[in-house]
């Protein structure tokens, strides 16, 4: 049986994914948080409160997991849990504040994303943010299509 071969733009692709994942993890590890903490911090900065089963979907956790992950981050001071305005019985996680020292942990490689991002015309930088977003989404769903 043969090894498949890797097509040389794939490898490049999966290598990138790999750095910024290594990246939010180092990340992470430096502000001295896990992966999945940073994760989960990241998503309630970008949608906003949720239901903590929401929160688990969005990371892949199970009930008992997310319960450790809310607990942990609530402990740090970086969200809260609060009552639903719809629904007494349910909570909302919010975001309340987050790691100190973050910004500058992230800023180097931010400062090269943006060097490498202006050596792009504005029409290629348009291209390449229609491309992270729609392959977000992609992403997106096809995550959901594994956990069904």
């Amino acid at each position: 049986m043969s090894t498949p071969q890797i097509r040389p733009d794939a490898a490049i692709y999966r290598r990138y994914l790999s750095a910024v994942l290594l990246h939010g993890h180092a990340g992470a590890k430096e502000c001295g948080l896990g992966g999945t903490d940073l994760y989960a911090l990241n998503i309630l900065e970008l949608a906003g409160p949720m239901t903590p089963g929401e929160l688990g979907a969005r990371t892949g956790l199970t009930t008992g997991p997310t319960t450790r992950l809310i607990d942990r981050l609530e402990q740090a001071g970086y969200v809260r849990r609060v009552p639903s305005p719809d629904d007494r019985r349910k909570v909302i996680v919010e975001l309340v504040g987050k790691p100190a020292g973050l910004d500058e942990v992230l800023a180097p490689a931010r400062r090269k994303i943006g060097e490498i991002l202006q050596g792009y015309s504005p029409e290629q930088r348009e291209v390449l943010f229609d491309y992270f977003a729609r392959a977000a989404a992609a992403y997106e769903e096809a995550a959901a299509e594994l956990r069904r």
